[in-house]
């Protein structure tokens, strides 16, 4: 199978590309996988660290043919608040839930999940269901995904019987 020989970042590359492939945040986040294009175009990525594609991003194949990377549209919900210092309230609430967040100046955006948009509700936040890429922002120490909490479980961080060692 033909493997991807460079990731170009998005906006250093031009044209459309040889064929698309459409992904959504956990499909753009990989060390490696056999991908099919969008067009049919078969090929392998195959990193030494996991890395999270972008939309725009192009994988380069060896035989020089590229891929343009598209972030899939995926149900989130669009976070509004007062102001800023209120949004901020907002924001450590999802952080404290290790939720991936996507920062987007005056808002917020996240996957939908019902027992956190009430959440969001109670503390006074505007709620608007969209459907849109979603890229939230990385780990505290630069790794590339945060990973969120699954609701079956209390948040009391004095005795929640798990770790925060990610």
């Amino acid at each position: 199978m033909i493997r991807v020989s460079a990731i170009l970042p998005a906006g250093t590359w031009g044209g459309p590309g040889d064929d698309t492939i459409t992904l959504d945040r956990e499909d753009r986040h990989r060390r490696r996988s056999a991908m099919t294009g969008d067009k049919g175009l078969g090929f392998l990525l195959d990193e030494p660290t996991a890395v999270h594609l972008q939309d725009g991003d192009g994988l380069q194949l060896e035989d020089g043919r590229i891929v343009k990377v598209l972030a899939a549209p995926e149900e989130l919900v669009e976070i509004e608040a007062n102001d800023m210092g209120h949004l901020v309230k907002i924001a450590w609430h999802l952080g404290n839930r290790h939720l991936p967040t996507q920062l987007m100046g005056a808002t917020l955006r996240i996957r939908r999940d019902h027992v956190i948009e009430d959440m969001v509700a109670r503390l006074g936040g505007r709620l608007t269901p969209i459907e849109a890429p979603f890229d939230p922002e990385g780990g505290a120490y630069g790794h590339g995904q945060t990973q969120g909490h699954d609701h079956s479980h209390d948040h009391d961080h004095h005795h929640h019987g798990h770790s925060h060692d990610h």
